[in-house]
């Protein structure tokens, strides 16, 4: 499973966001999800991969844009 795909799978279980849905590059506040949620999904994001996003960061607006992000974030832990 993709990045993408992990964080669609998180979308769902924590906002009951249908999957087929949610596409990679419309707006996070295009399915409803306001400040006080997308914090909430970044803290659900940080928890699930592992990671700690940068303060200067958190203002990642697209599905796609998140998943560069996580993957970014990432790599230097699998190395």
């Amino acid at each position: 499973m993709n990045t993408i795909e992990e964080l669609k799978q998180l979308i769902h279980d924590k906002f009951e966001i249908d999957v087929a849905t949610l596409k990679a590059d419309a707006p996070l506040a295009d399915y409803g999800l306001d400040s006080l949620s997308l914090a909430e999904l970044l803290f659900t994001v940080e928890d699930h991969f592992s990671i700690d996003f940068p303060d200067n960061r958190q203002d990642v607006n697209t599905l796609s844009g998140l998943a560069a992000l996580v993957d970014e974030l990432r790599v230097p832990s699998a190395a």
